[in-house]
């Protein structure tokens, strides 16, 4: 006698198939305007409070169902690895006193261009950080 009864319903049965233990699924449905402009916004806006956390989380969600979130979700999280880099380089500038210039002018810029690109995602535009390295391409 079998160790498994086969019968339909049974993942044993040879005539049941293969399927992946997760399952194919459906894919996910596009992003509506409205969705993209308010991710958009929350993924530069995020990025000033929280750094790259916002950004990379919703970008890694949603990068799938809308090009327009791909497109700001990466220039966002380039931006915030940019700001991060020149952030690291003000604190070590500290001891010479020039890195407290570096770090409000890096917080500066956060706030400026972060409000100017949020303001671009509500309008549906793509957006380019000046200064931005580009490591997420």
């Amino acid at each position: 006698m079998s160790q498994h009864p086969q019968g339909p319903g049974d993942p044993h049965d040879p005539r049941y198939g293969h399927h992946s233990p997760y399952g194919d699924g459906p894919t996910p449905a596009p992003l509506s305007a409205g969705e993209e402009q308010g991710w958009g916004v929350a993924i530069h806006l995020g990025g000033i409070f929280v750094s790259w956390l916002v950004p990379l989380v919703v970008w890694l969600v949603f990068r799938e169902r809308s090009r327009m979130i791909d497109d700001h979700g990466k220039e966002a999280l380039n931006w915030q690895i940019t700001l991060f880099i020149a952030y690291v380089i003000g604190g070590i500038l500290t001891v010479v006193l020039i890195g407290f210039v570096v770090i409000l002018a890096a917080w500066l810029c956060a706030l400026i261009f972060g409000i100017i690109a949020a303001v671009a995602a509500y309008q549906r535009r793509p957006y380019r950080y000046p200064f931005n390295i580009r490591f997420i391409k």
